[in-house]
């Protein structure tokens, strides 16, 4: 018996590779760790906005999934195909030995491969406090303050297919590569503070610039047409018309606020 909800049932045919071999997945490029400015703060205490995290623990395959997996010749990452396959129920039995069939289970992006990733600490501008001591004669204090609800939002560079899954694949790479907590939106809410001081002098004007930063995240997306193959009492993954897209993406860091000071006359 056979449970998948988008299977439409094929006879078995040849499966062609976009190039005749193989797609094998090459090893991506080491990155570099990624280092938090001095001028980087942490305010996941005292945002007001509480942030949902994105943090979702790794889908592990079934022992089914798992054996399926290692028979596709091209790498699969996806997990919402990965939970498809651990939902269905694949029995076999002495009596379909000679029974082929090939199941057709739709066009997926399969897996991301990073080529660079990086950060912008200054993507979005989200606040600016002022203190105006030019005539004062002492120092004056000044700390960041977040006057109104700011939501940040990031996205996708180019339009591709699946945009949802192909953002998926590329927030478990990017958070792999910078530990920092990252989605496509992020709210810093009013009336956040931060502790840290900045100290204006007398006969200027402080200005104190805060920004939402944001990582850059570049790569390769891989698509194909995904076939789940019976015969007799073997069962296998065949890919079929394997494509593969540049995508970018902008993912904005959560809870972290990056400060800008300057002082004018």
């Amino acid at each position: 018996m056979i449970s998948l909800l988008t299977a439409v049932a094929l006879i078995i045919g040849p499966v062609h590779f976009v190039d005749g071999k193989e797609n094998k997945k090459s090893p991506e490029k080491k990155q570099q760790q990624i280092k938090i400015p001095k001028s980087v703060i942490d305010i996941s205490k005292e945002n007001t906005y509480p942030n949902p995290s994105q943090d979702e623990p790794e889908l592990q395959p079934s022992e089914m999934t798992q054996a399926l997996l290692e028979t596709s010749k091209v790498p699969i990452e996806n997990t919402n195909l990965i939970h498809l396959l651990n939902e269905s129920n694949i029995n076999t039995s002495k009596l379909s030995l000679g029974y082929n069939a090939m199941i057709y289970l739709g066009k997926w992006p399969l897996s991301y491969q990073s080529k660079k990733t990086t950060v912008n600490w200054q993507y979005k501008k989200v606040n600016v406090n002022e203190s105006d001591n030019r005539g004062g004669k002492g120092k004056q204090k000044l700390n960041f303050n977040q006057e109104k609800q700011m939501n940040v939002t990031g996205g996708l560079t180019a339009e591709v297919p699946s945009q949802k899954d192909v953002k998926k694949l590329m927030m478990m790479k990017a958070s792999k590569h910078t530990n920092l907590p990252i989605a496509f939106s992020t709210i810093i809410g009013a009336r956040t503070t931060a502790d840290r001081i900045y100290h204006v002098e007398p006969k200027r004007v402080g200005h104190l610039e805060a920004y939402v930063p944001a990582v850059n995240e570049k790569g390769t997306v891989t698509y194909g047409e995904v076939y789940l193959g019976l015969d007799g009492g073997d069962k296998f993954i065949k890919v079929k018309n394997v494509t593969q897209q540049g995508i970018g993406a902008w993912i904005p860091v959560q809870d972290y606020v990056s400060l800008k000071y300057h002082a004018s006359k």
